[in-house]
């Protein structure tokens, strides 16, 4: 049976039209790279899940703005849980920024082990998965409905 999991994730996209992925490297599984972002805690609100987690990650302490758009997945977190989880998306757009990582837990710390601005050409011919899968459609979407 999986556990339910709410999660709050985040399309971080700077000044250029790129996204912040970060890279995972799981003992069970080949490295990935995914978007910012992770579980909502109990009695928190999406919103204050997806603020909590970009200035966790990332160091920036911005409003997420309106959920974009939500889904229903299915996966084995870096603990190796099954969970169904109710992801909700954020857009938060920045200028040139750097990352600062100071907030990670010591798992993030030992998995998370680099992070990298993507263009949505870079995505096209990247050689290792990253999730979602559909990112790009994504960007493209929230792009045309995004107000800047």
């Amino acid at each position: 049976m999986r556990v339910p999991r709410p999660a709050a994730r985040i399309l971080l996209v700077d000044g250029e039209g790129r996204i912040l992925l970060f890279r995972f490297t799981p003992d069970d599984r080949p490295a990935f790279w995914c978007t910012p972002g992770g579980a909502v805690d109990p009695g928190e609100s999406y919103e204050a899940a997806a603020r909590r987690e970009l200035r966790e990650e990332t160091g920036i302490d911005a409003d997420p703005g309106p959920e974009i758009a939500q889904r229903q997945v299915e996966f084995r977190t870096i603990e190796g849980i099954e969970v169904s989880a109710d992801e909700r998306w954020f857009r938060v757009d920045v200028g040139a920024v750097d990352i600062d990582s100071s907030g990670h837990t010591e798992l993030e710390r030992r998995v998370m082990t680099q992070w990298r601005w993507f263009t949505r050409d870079e995505l096209a011919v990247h050689d290792e998965r990253f999730y979602p899968e559909d990112l790009t459609r994504m960007l493209n979407a929230t792009e045309r409905a995004h107000v800047r």
